[in-house]
């Protein structure tokens, strides 16, 4: 199966970032991909306005999400990113959905707010209560998690035994020091700790990395941007999970207990 990852610099208008997200889908679609993963919190971002996300917060039913649904419409391809869906008066969800044939398939709410480093996520945002149902998409089971969900493995694991394949992370991995080397670094573990693919799509521009990964499950980089905008494609097949399963048995050697959302 082919996999690709949308790289680009969301802006303030969320129309501009849906005419990105329909042409990376028409272009993934050329390449033969069967998912796209695109970047965390497409609707509008504003270096100078670090709440626009929130403040741009759409409806599952708007505008945004419309154009998007209208492009798939028709074609099998999976595609997977996030975007901020309205809760209380002046705050969100942080929403992963996934579409295919014009419909929504899979949605997620972020189970981990970024509260680290200086940002207050959930100042905002208020925080999902479940682990998302893996996806099938042409034979593969996928599971989803979102960008700062990436620090807890438990998270990863859960979604490993239930039988993932391939783990997806649309995320807006902020620059800072040692930030890209935890960025390679997290991917990489996730990816060894699961024995799965991991498809990771990072927001470029002033204030995000970007360097999107495609991870084999044996922690090899087989795709990978830099932090300006490109759609990247690679080739995952089944087999090379049943190699690191292997060779590598470690969701079969544990001895601790499955994690268990608290």
């Amino acid at each position: 199966m082919y996999v690709a990852v949308g790289q680009f610099a969301v802006t303030p208008d969320w129309h501009e970032n849906a005419s990105q997200c329909v042409n990376l889908m028409i272009q993934a679609r050329q390449k033969g991909a069967s998912l796209l993963v695109l970047p965390e919190a497409l609707l509008a971002r504003d270096d100078n306005d670090p709440d626009l996300s929130v403040k741009s917060a759409q409806l599952l039913n708007g505008g945004f999400l419309q154009q998007l649904l209208a492009q798939s419409a028709g074609n099998e391809m999976t595609t997977i990113f996030t975007v901020h869906v309205p809760s209380t008066p002046g705050r969100a969800v942080n929403t992963l959905v996934a579409i295919r044939s014009g419909a929504i398939v899979a949605s997620y709410a972020k189970l981990h707010l970024y509260d680290a480093f200086s940002i207050q996520e959930s100042r905002l945002v208020d925080p999902g209560g479940c682990v998302p149902p893996l996806l099938d998409i042409d034979g593969f089971k996928v599971g989803l998690m979102t960008c700062y969900d990436l620090r807890f493995p438990e998270l990863a694991l859960n979604l490993a035994l239930q039988g993932a394949d391939i783990l997806v992370l649309p995320a807006a991995w902020v620059k800072g020091p040692l930030k890209e080397h935890h960025w390679g670094t997290l991917l990489a573990a996730r990816a060894l700790d699961t024995t799965c693919y991991v498809v990771a799509a990072g927001e470029c521009g002033n204030k995000n990395i970007g360097q999107s990964r495609v991870v084999d499950p044996l922690g090899v980089t087989i795709a990978a941007a830099a932090e300006t905008p490109v759609l990247l494609v690679a080739e995952i097949n089944l087999e090379r999970i049943a190699l690191a399963r292997q060779q590598l048995p470690v969701l079969h050697n544990r001895r601790f207990a499955p994690p268990q959302l608290l």
